[in-house]
């Protein structure tokens, strides 16, 4: 079986590929998921359907528990890691399921596989003055600085995700609350609070905004100098602009906002079902990823300063 992940389902027998298809159909009608969530579960997907087509297994209902061991064994031998594998597992048991709901298969063979585990790489924090710092570098002079600046603080300021902050319309900013309504994974809605720098940044976009667009109307809070909504792409593009213009070290992209403050609220307060709200994140495991980035730092101080501690 070669290890390229295929591009399309019709390379696939109708009888394995049109399940698949219709899965992600549903996924996109039903479950209203994102087009780049819909593209992960493709992507899974189609590395499954390469697997079972190179066993020569010609339906579904013939997969077994094994094969799926054997899936991820493959994989794992390829140099996937444990992350990736997991996601890989994941997409399957959710078709599996999807196909056990439409009385297609009796049980789901992915159950109860797990992925192999691998290094956790933690994210790179970043220090409170190195950020604020980077933020009043960020020249207000021309109007598209203005709206950087309002992109920047907002990150920094909410944790909010690449894909929500381009979601947002203008009425989702709460002034006189200082939150914002925010649209994440699953469609589903949470409401963030709004720290005082980010919403004067935001009101002074505003004003650019509505002598760029005029009369034109458009849903989106963050738009370019063609009345369009600001893409994912041009966002990265701009703050990593930002970081090379200000001497910012290594790459700046918007997660490393997201992980800045989500680790500055965690080292000042402690609080990590707050933080888990913040992020919306539907396992509080998935936050502890912060718990770990705090001992980090306590235990370079430890090092420092304990009289013992290097004895």
């Amino acid at each position: 079986m070669s290890d390229k992940t295929p591009g399309s389902l019709i390379a696939f027998p109708a009888i394995l590929s049109e399940p698949v298809e219709g899965f992600l159909q549903r996924l996109k009608v039903q479950k209203n998921y994102s087009l780049h969530t819909q593209k992960n579960y493709r992507r899974q997907l189609l590395r499954l359907l390469e697997f079972v087509a190179g066993m020569s297994i010609g339906q579904w209902d013939q997969v077994q528990t094994a094969h799926i061991r054997q899936l991820a064994a493959f994989y794992h031998r390829k140099g996937l890691s444990g992350r990736s594998i997991a996601l890989l597992l994941s997409a399957c048991r959710s078709f599996f399921n999807d196909q056990i709901q439409l009385n297609e298969l009796a049980f789901n063979p992915a159950r109860g596989v797990r992925a192999p585990k691998s290094a956790h790489k933690l994210p790179n924090s970043i220090e409170v003055d190195q950020l604020c710092a980077l933020l009043e570098a960020i020249d207000v002079s021309e109007d598209i600085g203005i709206r950087d600046k309002a992109v920047a603080e907002l990150f920094y300021s909410s944790a909010i995700r690449l894909a929500e902050l381009v979601r947002l319309a203008p009425q989702d900013i709460d002034f006189s609350e200082r939150t914002a309504r925010i649209v994440g994974k699953g469609n589903k809605t949470r409401i963030v609070p709004v720290g005082k720098q980010a919403l004067a940044a935001i009101k002074e976009w505003l004003k650019v905004r509505g002598v760029w667009m005029g009369v034109s109307e458009s849903p989106a809070l963050f738009v370019s100098q063609r009345k369009t909504r600001l893409s994912p792409r041009s966002i990265q593009a701009r703050l990593a602009f930002w970081g090379r213009i200000t001497g910012f070290s290594g790459r700046l992209h918007p997660h490393r906002f997201r992980h800045a403050c989500a680790t500055h609220l965690l080292e000042s307060s402690g609080d990590l079902r707050a933080v888990q709200e913040l992020l919306g994140h539907a396992d509080i495991a998935t936050t502890q990823v912060y718990t770990h980035l705090d001992f980090q730092k306590l235990a370079s101080v430890y090092d420092k300063a304990h009289p013992r501690a290097k004895k």
